[in-house]
């Protein structure tokens, strides 16, 4: 389960998929150190009152976090918050890295 995730998205991405979205809600520090190209940082202690100001409800959103847990909590967070379309990318960054997924860092 944890590939499958990680490989649809990756392919999402190569084929140019639009309308989705990949949120890093790890804390700044981390990652500044290294993320998923492309995702948006958007740390926990945040995440529903900027996604709500910042996504539409029904938009496709992808979640990782520092770990299993975290990441969880914050999908939690945005189905609560009313996001319909969320999926735990679970194993976070090591899982995306394991797919040969490309990552960046500031």
């Amino acid at each position: 389960m944890i590939d499958s995730i990680a490989h649809d998205l990756k392919s999402r991405l190569e084929w140019g998929q639009p309308g989705f979205t990949i949120l890093d809600v790890r804390d700044r520090h981390s990652y500044n150190k290294g993320h998923i190209t492309g995702a948006v940082s958007l740390p926990i202690k945040d995440l529903a009152e900027r996604a709500k100001s910042s996504f539409h409800t029904k938009r496709d959103i992808f979640v990782y976090g520092e770990n299993d847990t975290e990441t969880a909590q914050a999908v939690n967070t945005l189905r609560e918050a009313g996001f319909s379309h969320v999926t735990e990318l679970k194993g976070g960054l090591a899982a995306w890295k394991s797919v040969g997924g490309a990552t960046e860092e500031i």
